[in-house]
């Protein structure tokens, strides 16, 4: 096990230092994301989130300076054991002058498939593993959808500051770095290592129906002219059981991957 976690620390040392090299297009980002779970039985949750990026430009680098993406996902979470969660998504995204992207508007559909595993717990810290496949589909400028296969992994560490564990009125801390690979496009380049993603940040768990997540996310893309980094504020709410007032609430034992991730589906 500590072969395998100097292993992963020294790829991802390797893919930071690299980031550092060479010509690159720094752009800061506001990344901001709300959710809405409910329970439908003990192993099944569903989820909707909405999600708005704004970015910077070379010459006028306001993280508000212009609306690069809307995202709308379809969510359904599963749990066949303690330490696992399967989920799936349905989504749809607008996407307008993302800077990666090489056409100014590309409406896209995305399928994915997720899988969550809690790996550890040390004291109070507990981490995770996720593993994502998503199937993007890409309008280009003929009007045809370009499919583009992505896989991402990430690794995600999570510290309960003022209590054992998550749960009212605790705050904590978290960190993840996640890599993406991804199959050859004309929107979305040639490039089959797409980015890099390391985040660390603060969350606040107000109630059982209520938290939030601020963060900053450094994102490493190495391109064919020129490497791109954004540096993004971003800002995660979360609402449980948002209709438990209409309709009849499943009062669900939390997870010990839910201790890991516990603000829903995710980025």
């Amino acid at each position: 096990m500590r072969f395998k976690f100097k292993y992963v620390l020294t790829v991802l040392l390797l893919v930071n230092v690299h980031s550092s090299w060479g010509q690159k297009e720094v752009l800061n980002q506001f990344w901001n994301e709300y959710a809405f779970t409910h329970n439908i039985s003990e192993n099944w949750v569903a989820e909707v989130d909405a999600g708005l990026t704004s970015s910077g430009v070379p010459d006028e680098n306001n993280i508000f300076y212009g609306l690069t993406q809307f995202s709308a996902r379809a969510w359904i979470h599963y749990y066949p054991g303690d330490r696992w969660k399967l989920s799936f998504f349905y989504a749809y995204y607008y996407n307008k002058n993302v800077p990666e992207l090489n056409q100014n508007q590309a409406p896209e559909f995305r399928f994915a498939l997720q899988a969550t595993y809690n790996l550890a717990r040390h004291g109070r810290i507990n981490i995770n593993l996720r593993a994502r496949f998503e199937d993007r589909n890409i309008e280009n400028e003929a009007g045809i959808f370009e499919a583009v296969e992505r896989f991402r992994f990430q690794g995600r560490a999570v510290y309960p500051i003022n209590r054992p564990k998550i749960k009212e009125k605790t705050v904590y801390g978290f960190l993840s770095d996640e890599v993406y690979f991804k199959t050859k496009s004309e929107i979305s380049g040639s490039e089959f290592f797409d980015r890099n993603r390391a985040t660390i940040g603060l969350g606040y768990k107000a109630s059982k129906k209520f938290q939030i997540e601020i963060s900053y996310a450094n994102e490493y893309l190495p391109r064919m002219a020129t490497d791109k980094v954004y540096n993004a504020l971003q800002l995660n709410l979360t609402f449980e059981n948002i209709f438990s007032d209409i309709s009849k609430t499943v009062v669900r034992k939390e997870k010990a991957v839910d201790d890991g991730a516990p603000s829903g589906g995710g980025g």
